[in-house]
């Protein structure tokens, strides 16, 4: 826990002030949806929230909320950062919020990232900007793309005195619990830069003057950090945690999709064959809905991004179905009506629809196809 005797002391920047809800409200509001209306899209974003009543409050009190969401450059983008985020984002601005997308290259050099080349770093930061680009995240005037380094060096003298005292405020165990968030353990040996880097993913949402942060579950220790630092300084409002499901990677057991382990995940500029191959190759255990990755596929993204499921299969079979949601799939297969050797093709051809924008850029496009060529020559490092 934070260190108590230091709470009674002033913050040491104005951009703490930043998190008010009582801000004027902006002309681009969103006055056709209702209050209830825009909660209930916003909170269906995340599996967590912390807590539901300041969200409502917030939104009684303004119309365009900062949400803000952080990316290190580490590698190519699997789906899950691709389309469900693009999902997110377009939800959220929907709802009437702006988002702030940090692309976190200096996070990315203090975890050692690309072996800690920020000019490698950078490349893959402006890939993951075409992705999100290609894939249809709504650019609409509402959506931000920030470096890190940029956006820290022009203001300097904001930040790091807010870091310093998130920094003294809390003692090593507290920190190092946050390890998490960087794909690291608390046992893992880390680097002093690697002690700094919850301290500054903390500062990032006070820093950014977001409202709600809307990242992983993974991210979840660094963002409660961040309400108990509000405690320490006595700050009535804190940052509202949204944290959004993390899908698992293909393979059975597998908690979390991995960049340095191509079978566990779809890359968004997968080619239809190897989608095709990944996906025949994944745990998809027959009649067994409980930690299976197609199910969760079909769940998190195919009905999100098309409203429904579409499996072709012969009259033998049972014949075509369409699935309105995925109470109704679920039925089907735990039932045995529904077999993998169906489900697994009609997930494929829907994973093929949704990435081929994707595909069609990085393949016409000649600064994109660079990039991409760029990438993958680089190896990932943990």
């Amino acid at each position: 826990m934070a260190d108590q005797s230091l709470a009674d002391q002033t913050p040491p920047s104005t951009a703490m002030q930043s998190l008010s809800i009582n801000s004027q409200p902006s002309s681009s509001s969103t006055p056709q949806l209702s209050v209830e209306e825009r909660f209930r899209i916003i909170r269906n974003v995340g599996e967590e929230c912390i807590q539901e009543g300041e969200l409502l409050n917030l939104l009684t009190h303004k119309p365009e909320p900062i949400c803000y969401d952080g990316f290190e450059p580490s590698g190519r983008m699997h789906i899950a950062q691709g389309v469900m985020k693009a999902i997110s984002v377009n939800k959220l601005t929907s709802a009437g919020c702006r988002v702030k997308i940090w692309i976190a290259d200096w996070f990315a050099q203090l975890n050692n990232k690309m072996g800690g080349d920020l000019k490698k770093i950078k490349i893959v930061g402006q890939y993951l900007i075409e992705i999100w680009k290609a894939v249809g995240m709504d650019l609409n005037g509402k959506v931000e793309f920030l470096w890190s380094s940029d956006e820290i060096n022009s203001r300097a003298s904001e930040y790091w005195p807010l870091v310093m005292d998130i920094a003294r405020r809390n003692k090593l165990p507290r920190i190092m619990r946050c390890c998490q968030i960087m794909g690291r353990s608390e046992q893992d040996e880390l680097s002093a830069a690697q002690i700094l880097y919850p301290c500054m993913q903390c500062a990032d949402v006070f820093f950014l003057k977001a409202d709600i942060c809307q990242l992983g579950m993974d991210q979840r220790k660094v963002n409660v950090l961040a309400r108990e630092y509000c405690d320490d300084i006595k700050r009535k409002n804190k940052p509202i945690i949204l944290s959004h499901h993390m899908l698992p990677g293909l393979q059975q057991g597998q908690e979390k999709m991995s960049k340095s382990d191509p079978s566990s995940s779809i890359f968004m500029e997968d080619e239809e064959a190897e989608v095709n191959v990944k996906i025949k190759k994944a745990y998809c255990p027959p009649k067994i809905v409980e930690g299976n990755p197609c199910l969760e596929y079909i769940k998190y993204i195919i009905f999100p991004w098309f409203n429904e499921f579409r499996v072709e299969r012969s009259a033998g079979n049972g014949g075509d179905k369409t699935f309105k949601n995925f109470e109704e799939l679920v039925s089907y297969y735990e039932s045995g009506e529904l077999h993998p050797g169906d489900l697994k093709p009609a997930l494929s051809r829907a994973l093929n629809k949704i990435l081929q924008p994707v595909r069609d850029h990085f393949n016409n496009d000649a600064k994109a196809k660079d990039l991409l060529k760029r990438v993958k020559s680089y190896r990932v490092t943990k």
